[in-house]
């Protein structure tokens, strides 16, 4: 009952389940075993030895999603507000030493208030200890951190490191420091919300990788990515029966590509008809919209998709586009997981915001990612891909396995119009000769030709055999070997 009847009541008139409750929900019907029911804290100052509760405030475990092994933590606010103490930082430490042992994703509920102040140096002590396994399980296995209430102070740190986070609209939030401490320091007023919901870090951070309505379908959710998924670093992903054709033919792509290079359109409608049964998993998909991120199948298997999208900023890369593609590059490259590119760029977004903001630093982490994984990737290039963007979006030179393009690519170091004005600069008034040499340009450049013939396009393919060419690909890679070089780590630019 963790915290009595009253406080359960007072959790659900929130729009909140118990921890119990999400618990039942994330797993399957009575696979959950416990851990450290009757553990209880060992403080003694402030009274607090004469307010213990068995479990203390977090409900730990594993079970299983659809039928394979899982490690949860749930922490429960019912009891001393969720606070951790030393003794809730050993029960999550032993869920997540089983998870590394055992080779299965490790899940945190959050929905705590920090630190448990009255136990000092001892709440924060726990904070680094589960900090310290975080990082030791990252790239090991799966790590995902649903954030269902308030989570605050050395909380965020431990979802921070983890691979996924997902928030549930209204009821939850992160920050570092509450509202208090804002308007102590800043003199800023500013509401929970404000500071730290999931406006702002599913849209504006991009700390949060999703937001739900409710924690029925923030948990229902997670269930469906935890399918897409390899339990550990030492498994390939798991494979589905499909019952989508595999070798597909799609004619209606044949004319998704405007004929006016300037005109945008919609590239999920490309993912949605080359991948089994229109089933994607999006990823962060309210912040950085012009990139596309997340997890499908072909024909049963596990794929990562990177996309350009130019329905938003034409696609271009910017700082945050090129982290939101590094971060789940990198992630799919740690659990096996083969990379799909859909290139259509029109290269990197100008303006001293973005350089002032950094833009190499992070554009240099989108190539750093693709070029450091060993994973199979298959690209192909439906439109523009101009300039450096080009080189970044796995392109042959940083070891694309296969690339292809559709006869409408462009594949050139700028626009033609763009080029034109630097190479025939003393040209410029003369409006004939300008327009001239721009035709000419496109019609060297404006197409995959030039590339296939050097070998950097494997093929140019017509879109509709686009998902039977990539199914293929991907058996042809299937046990694809390549290794980097040793080293400790890499020294990826952050």
């Amino acid at each position: 009952m963790g915290g009595g009847a009253k406080r359960i009541a007072a959790q659900h008139a929130k729009g909140k389940l118990t921890a119990r409750e999400r618990i039942d929900l994330l797993l399957d019907e009575n696979s959950f075993e416990e851990f450290d029911m009757f553990v209880e804290h060992r403080a003694t100052d402030f009274g607090m030895a004469d307010n213990k509760i068995p479990g203390d405030g977090v409900v730990t475990g594993w079970g299983t999603i659809n039928g394979r092994a899982v490690y949860v933590f749930s922490k429960d606010f019912t009891v001393f507000g969720g606070s951790l103490s030393g003794a809730q930082a050993q029960k999550i430490l032993k869920v997540m030493h089983q998870a590394m042992k055992t080779g299965a994703p490790i899940i945190g509920i959050y929905d705590a208030g920090g630190a448990r102040i009255q136990e000092g140096v001892e709440s924060l002590a726990g904070y680094a200890d589960i900090f310290l396994q975080n990082t030791l399980a990252s790239g090991v296995v799966p790590q995902i951190s649903v954030i269902m209430g308030p989570c605050a102070g050395g909380d965020v740190y431990s979802p921070a490191i983890t691979d996924f986070i997902f928030m549930v609209k209204d009821t939850s939030y992160m920050y570092v420091t509450g509202p208090d401490v804002v308007k102590t320091v800043t003199n800023e007023e500013v509401s929970h919300e404000e500071l730290g919901g999931y406006r702002v870090h599913a849209m504006k951070s991009g700390v949060a990788d999703g937001a739900f309505d409710n924690d029925l379908e923030a948990l229902t959710q997670v269930r469906r990515l935890v399918d897409f998924l390899p339990l550990s670093n030492r498994e390939k992903p798991p494979v589905r029966e499909s019952f989508d054709e595999a070798y597909r033919e799609e004619s209606s792509l044949n004319s998704l590509v405007p004929a006016n290079p300037n005109k945008p359109y919609d590239m999920k409608e490309l993912i949605s008809k080359i991948v089994d049964e229109n089933d994607f998993f999006e990823i962060s998909k309210d912040w950085a919209k012009n990139i596309i991120c997340g997890f499908a199948r072909m024909d049963g298997e596990t794929v990562g998709i990177v996309a350009n999208q130019p329905q938003v900023l034409a696609g271009v890369l910017d700082i945050d586009a090129a982290r939101k593609a590094a971060r789940f590059v990198r992630f799919c490259d740690a659990f096996n997981i083969a990379l799909i590119t859909l290139v259509d760029v029109p290269g990197f977004m100008p303006g001293t915001k973005q350089e002032g903001g950094g833009l190499i630093t992070h554009g240099a982490k989108l190539l750093f990612a693709f070029a450091e994984a060993t994973v199979p990737k298959i690209t192909l290039i439906t439109r523009k891909a101009y300039g450096g963007a080009y080189d970044v979006m796995s392109s042959k030179h940083i070891r694309g396995d296969v690339n292809y393009a559709w006869p409408t690519a462009e594949i050139a170091v700028m626009g033609a119009k763009g080029a034109v004005e630097i190479i025939f600069r003393a040209d410029m008034n003369n409006p004939a000769a300008i327009a001239e040499r721009e035709a000419e340009y496109k019609a060297r450049f404006a197409n995959p030709f030039v590339a296939a013939s050097l070998g950097y396009i494997d093929d140019v393919i017509m879109p509709a055999e686009t998902r039977r060419r990539m199914v293929r690909a991907l058996k042809s890679l299937k046990n694809k070997q390549i290794s980097n070089p040793w080293k400790k780590h890499d020294n990826i630019p952050l």
